[in-house]
């Protein structure tokens, strides 16, 4: 393992996505392995954030202060649709990395994202009024993978990139865990018992709750030096869970599901050709 120092280490792991699709899961469990750290922080956004990049080479390295043949992070942010040259700067800074993108059936994936959007005050329309404009929309282009990914393609060998989905993540994981550990070049044979304990708050109905207004509250408190983003959060979540209401998964009107399903075709064919996967349980 390489030695601990006191200026931290460049990763050589990126999780680069996608939004709503289990990376937080999938940091976690890394994180369990005996030879990878996961960043504390699981969003560092350094090579999305005009404001982190600006904080330097060595404040990005002071993420990774520890020993471990693998030091990784998650920010789904790096496959944002709107967010240009995301993948040169991470190519000038560390060539060589691996890189994880975790995908989910592309329209599940805009529901559940819709669904955390409402659920934290941020999003007040219905769904089909939200996602009814596909060009320029964020919740459809989110899961226009290939899109995304074609960036990192261009720069990183495809022996460096490594593809598979949720689905897979949580009807097998052992097995699915165990490609990720080989991918890296870890013991493939390491398991856990938390590797079958819920991590993330999707495999429950979320709450409709004034989160966001709380998240408002807490930035504008000491409370915001103390704790990072992702423990604020949690803390907002708690605090509010008894006083939330339930929300039902919404279900697209069919007309409008069905040309959604042909808008994402295209693309989900090349990110097919790509993989060499078939994704056979998506409904595009």
């Amino acid at each position: 393992m390489h030695n601990k120092t006191k200026k931290g280490n460049l990763p050589n792991l990126i999780i680069i996505g996608a939004s709503k699709c289990g990376t937080t899961s999938l940091h976690y469990y890394l994180g369990l392995h005996p030879q990878i750290y996961m960043s504390a922080e699981k969003e560092l956004n350094f090579f999305n954030s005009p404001v982190n990049w600006n904080k330097g080479i060595d404040w990005y390295k002071s993420k990774f202060i520890a020993r471990a043949d693998i030091f990784g992070e998650s920010s789904v942010g790096y496959t944002h649709p709107f967010r240009k040259g995301v993948a040169e700067r991470m190519y000038s800074i560390i060539p060589e990395t691996r890189l994880i993108y975790i995908l989910r059936d592309p329209v599940e994936r805009i529901i559940s994202e819709y669904v955390h959007n409402y659920s934290d005050g941020v999003e007040a329309r219905s769904i089909d009024e939200t996602i009814k404009d596909f060009g320029t929309n964020t919740y459809v282009l989110r899961s226009k993978y290939f899109m995304q990914l074609e960036q990192y393609i261009d720069l990183y060998p495809k022996s460096n990139i490594l593809i598979f989905t949720t689905e897979e993540m949580y009807t097998n994981r052992s097995a699915t865990l165990q490609k990720v550990f080989e991918f890296l070049n870890v013991d493939a044979t390491f398991n856990s018992p938390d590797f079958y304990r819920l991590k993330h708050e999707s495999s429950m109905k979320r709450r409709k709750n004034n989160f966001g207004l709380l998240l408002k509250r807490i930035s504008e408190t000491n409370i915001a030096k103390i704790f990072s983003p992702d423990l604020r959060r949690n803390i907002g979540r708690v605090l509010y869970l008894p006083f939330s209401d339930r929300i039902e998964r919404p279900v697209l009107e069919s007309g409008l599901r069905q040309r959604l399903i042909k808008y994402l075709e295209d693309d989900i064919k090349c990110l097919r050709d790509y993989s060499g996967q078939e994704f056979k349980d998506w409904c595009v």
